[in-house]
């Protein structure tokens, strides 16, 4: 899609969507230079932005519990396993099996995630981690026959260590974790 594109699909619809906004901002940033209907579609949307003709909808942040509850469990079983044995598993792909059979349990607030952990923690706690058992039972059994696999972000230096796995995940889940917070 075109920054005209954008733009046009954004002033019929009266909204400029965080998608939208990304791809424009991607092709920004992507173009040595810009053409003079790109600005001139970049000015009509400013404009239209400003007079309220178009609004920005705004970026919704939200977790889901459940994703920070089959990492726990996962993070716990796998080092468990590994530090007994001489196996080493895709904390990623026990975590993500596990999480296709689970229920999401998504909160925009920190008491909605509270309540959440809560809930979990008295109904499915069982359930958790029966659904980890099972993801791990299944890695461990799985042949290697697709050597051609690649993780879909993959670090500079390819590591298949457990410390390397957890902090990958950790990175992607809570990029902002260890930046520092600054006072207003």
């Amino acid at each position: 899609m075109t920054i005209q594109d954008i733009v046009e699909l954004t002033l019929k619809n009266g909204y400029l969507t965080p998608t939208m906004e990304a791809e424009v901002g991607r092709i920004c940033d992507n173009a040595a230079e810009l053409s003079v209907e790109e600005y001139q579609a970049l000015d009509k949307l400013m404009g239209a932005l400003l007079t309220g003709q178009v609004v920005a909808v705004p970026r919704k942040q939200f977790i889901n519990v459940m994703e920070e509850l089959v990492l726990t469990e996962s993070i716990t079983r796998v080092s468990e396993i590994e530090s007994s044995t001489n196996k080493t598993l895709d904390l990623g792909d026990i975590a993500a099996y596990a999480l296709n059979r689970l229920p999401p349990l998504y909160a925009t607030t920190e008491e909605g995630a509270n309540y959440q952990r809560n809930r979990a923690q008295s109904e499915l706690k069982a359930l958790i981690a029966q659904q980890v058992e099972e993801a791990i039972s299944r890695n461990m059994d799985r042949p290697e026959f697709f050597p051609e696999r690649h993780a879909i972000t993959q670090p500079a230096e390819k590591s298949s260590d457990f410390l390397s796995q957890m902090s990958g995940l950790l990175q992607a889940y809570a990029p902002d974790f260890e930046k520092p917070v600054q006072a207003r």
